[in-house]
């Protein structure tokens, strides 16, 4: 009980002291780097409205909260596909493995799925023949450990890569997260904190220019290599504070109700709200709104369905499919299959 407390205690002060540094009555809306890490793994967890830091109980938990990766037996494994704004596709990739009284490790890889485009200038604005590429990328490795029976801590740390062109950047991040079992029957109680780390500066070739430090002389030298200066960013931090409740939770059908408070850095903050109803284990269908209280967003309410199928004994198939409004830039789809044996 005292490891406990003292784990609660450190992460509050953290979140604490890290959020003093951006709360602020201004929103900071697109002013962190790697705004991909934002976006959400799991058709599951989706289609809950992402309210999923308390429900976390799959490899999924990676990216929403490491500490649930304890709730996973075995062998898991899972992949996300997730059809994004503006034709950019993301594919996210988890892997976890029980250790027993030693914890559970995991890993996971998100990368981005982005067509290459032309490359244009003021005097070739049809193109200059050339092609260029956007890369986003992130690998992590996860630690997570059950405590006691009732509470459970993760981390996760990663690593992250975004170029474009001849320009690139990296970073170094954590995740941390907990989940209480609380008394109260079917009611956890969660907390995550994710990517707490690094600043980000694009840097590279592209900003390679020939400068004259001096045009109005002839005596000089007038082509001097020279780097544009770029500014460094923050990551997309971020603070879910969540309860997860199953009012209902029989052979036969099981109810589950989540509820996330999220404090993050680039945005003011908000609540997202989710459901699940799940039918002999196998059939559910789910249902959730995200961003409420937040003005101007363009996310709203968000449905979905799975299906999951145990073979051989010990063998467990599931798919996933979510829907997500998004308002003016239209809807996002998320189709996930994992396997757990």
């Amino acid at each position: 009980m005292k490891r406990i407390l003292l784990t609660i205690i450190v992460l509050a002060s953290t979140t604490s002291l890290l959020s003093q540094g951006f709360l602020s009555d201004v929103s900071k809306r697109a002013t962190t780097a790697a705004p991909f890490l934002s976006i959400g793994q799991g058709a599951r967890a989706i289609g809950m409205g992402s309210a999923f830091v308390g429900v976390s109980d799959d490899a999924s938990a990676i990216f929403w909260n490491p500490a649930g990766i304890t709730k996973t037996q075995n062998f898991g494994f899972m992949v996300d596909h997730t059809k994004w704004i503006a034709d950019i596709n993301y594919n996210f990739m988890a892997l976890t493995y029980n250790l027993d009284n030693f914890g559970v490790i995991g890993m996971s890889f998100t990368i981005s799925d982005i067509d290459e485009m032309n490359v244009t200038t003021v005097e070739n604005p049809d193109g200059t023949g050339e092609t260029f590429g956007v890369t986003d990328a992130a690998f992590s490795l996860a630690w997570a450990i059950q405590l006691t029976d009732e509470f459970a801590i993760g981390f996760n740390p990663k690593f992250i890569y975004q170029g474009i062109w001849k320009m690139s950047a990296t970073a170094v991040a954590i995740d941390m997260g907990v989940q209480y079992v609380t008394p109260f029957d079917g009611m956890v109680l969660a907390m995550s904190i994710s990517n707490f780390g690094t600043r980000m500066k694009l840097e590279g070739n592209s900003a390679l220019i020939i400068y004259d430090p001096d045009p109005n002389s002839t005596g000089n030298n007038g082509n001097i290599p020279a780097y544009l200066q770029t500014d460094e960013w923050d990551l997309p931090l971020n603070f879910r504070v969540g309860v997860s409740y199953q009012p209902v939770n029989t052979e036969n059908h099981r109810i589950t109700l989540a509820l996330d408070a999220l404090h993050p850095s680039d945005n003011y903050e908000s609540i997202n709200a989710g459901a699940e109803y799940t039918f002999l284990n196998t059939f559910s269908v789910r249902g959730g709104y995200k961003s409420l209280f937040l003005d101007s967003s363009e996310e709203s309410f968000a449905l979905g369905f799975g299906i999951q199928k145990q073979m051989l004994g010990n063998v467990t198939l599931a798919f996933d499919y979510s829907y997500q409004d998004f308002g003016r830039l239209s809807d996002i789809q998320k189709f996930s299959f994992a396997i757990n044996f």
